[in-house]
């Protein structure tokens, strides 16, 4: 299947009842984000929000923003509305404009691809407007790392020593409603690692900019958060401040989690939910042939999960206490192949990226792209 151009709108058919779920659980919440969706500022400009008719118009609208990718990874949206995106085999960073323009600004040469390695996740100061820095997560020779840049310029390391492997890497970056940044990492193909406190594999991390332990981190003198993951792939904070992530399961089960500190997530001993009351059990879990879940953003009370291997959004309602209401309900499925990250766009949108071209896909000409979701009534085409 050949996808229309960029500037086209691209019509998927999708159940009525499946986009009436998603409406409902987001509670037509989609518009300028809040200042906790991704720490505090950079202070994004709040574009005007698309009107939503009143009568409750049942769909949403997708367009395909950018074509021609190879492997986006990562995404963070700068002050100016743009967004920077990694590709993680290239190490290119790229500049994609709200219109869909996309421009090399720089190549990683520091980083190293290989497997699943390669340049992965990036996140924009919280003070991006005066000090123009981007911290980025990639994968080297000898191990995985975190640096920070200026767009141009050499990176500066400020976290090393994360286990790397052909597997397992982690990746995400993002900044927490805290101002602190958080990282989530994989036992890099050792699960020992992830009940191992001394190792920065199969965590997530809270720093300072500096790569300081972030103060209050549960562990003295500890960059671990929380412990026993297996490979971390998205992070998330709902309008409460609570963190939730993505998490790749191996033979049975995929995890969204509640994050709290100090929490021991379970792995290797346990994937899914354990009887053992020293582990932290998964809010949802999906069968991997049904999700691999990888990047996940919040919009209101929606949480929207983007799935490799599944080839799909799920979107789960979130109750307000940290739980989920309902059963996920499933959009886009088989219509774009593997979906790796989504992040919330200045104006409410959603921008997904497709991760088609890396060695686990099928792609067709237009692979990779950037996939922007709309609200109901915003003028872009309607899924029916």
């Amino acid at each position: 299947m050949r996808l229309p151009s960029d500037r086209a709108a691209v019509r998927v058919a999708v159940r009525a009842a499946v986009i009436a779920a998603l409406l409902v659980t987001t509670g037509c919440a989609f518009g300028p984000p809040d200042d906790t969706a991704q720490g505090k500022p950079p202070n994004l400009p709040p574009p005007p929000s698309p009107s939503v008719p009143a009568n409750g118009d049942d769909s949403v609208g997708v367009q395909v923003l950018t074509k021609n990718l190879a492997v986006p990874w990562g995404l963070t949206f700068l002050p100016d509305g743009s967004a920077l995106v990694t590709e993680r085999d290239t190490r290119r960073i790229l500049q994609v404009t709200p219109g869909g323009v996309a421009t090399p600004v720089q190549t990683l040469d520091a980083a190293s691809s290989a497997g699943e390695g390669g340049l992965m996740g990036i996140a924009a100061s919280p003070n991006y407007a005066k000090d123009k820095t981007v911290f980025v997560y990639y994968t080297t020779t000898t191990d995985n790392r975190i640096a920070k840049l200026v767009l141009g310029g050499a990176p500066t390391p400020i976290v090393t020593g994360i286990p790397v492997s052909a597997i397992h890497n982690g990746g995400r970056l993002a900044f927490g409603p805290d101002g602190f940044l958080y990282a989530g990492t994989g036992d890099a193909s050792q699960n020992g690692r992830s009940q191992d406190l001394k190792s920065l594999g199969g965590k997530i991390l809270r720093m300072t900019t500096a790569g300081k332990p972030a103060p209050g981190n549960p562990f003295p003198n500890s960059l671990v958060y929380s412990y026993g993951h297996r490979n971390v792939q998205g992070l998330a904070w709902d309008d409460q401040k609570r963190l939730y992530a993505t998490e790749f399961g191996q033979n049975k089960l995929d995890e969204v989690n509640l994050i709290q500190p100090g929490k021991n997530y379970g792995w290797p001993t346990t994937e899914g939910p354990s009887t053992n009351p020293k582990f932290t059990n998964p809010l949802v879990t999906w069968k991997p042939s049904e999700a691999s879940p990888s990047g996940v953003a919040i919009s209101g009370d929606a949480m929207v999960v983007a799935c490799l291997k599944g080839e799909r959004l799920y979107v789960l309602k979130l109750d307000g206490k940290g739980g989920v209401d309902g059963d996920p309900q499933t959009i886009l499925q088989g219509k774009f192949g593997r979906l790796r990250t989504i992040e919330k766009a200045p104006d409410g949108s959603l921008w997904v990226t497709t991760s088609n071209r890396d060695g686990r896909g099928s792609p067709v000409p237009d692979d990779d792209r950037i996939i922007r979701i709309l609200p109901p009534g915003s003028g872009g085409v309607s899924v029916l």
